[in-house]
């Protein structure tokens, strides 16, 4: 069942979401070679609670920590670990906030140090592909609509969509319906309606678009070791059309 949000609702997910926009941007501050990953995810932890907030994701399932940290081949689920990055790297955050209740949930891919002309041309189709999604995401469209918008531009650019992985409503649980998957046909799916909101985040790989499970049940990773990225904003969905509730502009 899809649940429709309030006025109010969605106003109480936007404060959620500027606290995890602006938690993104101190962490774009801190990205470079030798900061640890366990670092970072210390970093937020502290954040949310100096702001009344929680990482909603730890304890979800067992998992142990505020955040998600995937490096190069890793697509997502990565833990935070104490090996330092290395100049060259790409690294995905992904967290979901929770302020009184709130749920906001978003992904950024970054550079570190001086990455590759093929690294950054990943991250830069990536984030563009999250944007196309989001054009797409207004009243009367439907879900197929928005994988479309990802899947067409992404294999244009000689890359591919993930698909065991995809966007996801959000409200009092960190995962409801509507499923939104990054690839599709158009016209196809669940229509889009005033009051959703959801996820859209859609995770860009060099290679293959399968992926495989780490021995630890969590951390997904290409498999043929090729990097991938990722980049995830909830919206609201209103008459006007989405509102990015983790917009970090």
């Amino acid at each position: 069942m899809i649940v429709l949000k309030s006025a109010r609702e969605i106003e109480k997910m936007q404060e959620a979401g500027k606290l995890l926009a602006a938690i993104h941007k101190e962490i774009a501050k801190m990205i470079k070679p030798g900061i640890t990953t366990f670092e970072i995810d210390e970093f937020v932890e502290s954040y949310l609670k100096k702001h009344g907030a929680t990482a909603e994701q730890k304890g979800y399932r067992g998992y142990q920590y505020a955040t998600c940290a995937s490096i190069n081949d890793e697509v997502c689920h990565g833990f935070p670990r104490k090996e330092p990055l290395k100049d060259g790297d790409i690294v995905t955050i992904d967290m979901v906030v929770n302020l009184n209740g709130a749920l906001a949930d978003s992904a950024w891919s970054y550079a570190v140090g001086n990455v590759s002309e093929e690294a950054q041309k990943l991250l830069d189709v990536t984030k563009e592909a999250l944007y196309r999604g989001i054009a797409q995401a207004v009243p009367g469209n439907r879900i197929g609509d928005i994988g479309h918008a990802i899947q067409t531009y992404v294999e244009g650019e000689g890359m591919s969509v993930v698909r065991e992985f995809i966007g996801h409503g959000i409200g009092a649980t960190i995962h409801e319906k509507p499923d939104i998957p990054h690839f599709g046909l158009p016209g196809k799916g669940v229509r889009i309606k005033e009051g959703m909101v959801f996820t859209i985040e859609p995770m860009v790989n060099l290679g293959e678009w399968k992926t495989k499970m780490d021995s630890n049940g969590w951390t997904a990773r290409t498999v043929d070791n090729k990097l991938s990225a990722q980049y995830e904003h909830t919206l609201a969905i209103t008459i006007d059309g989405p509102i990015i509730l983790t917009d970090q502009d």
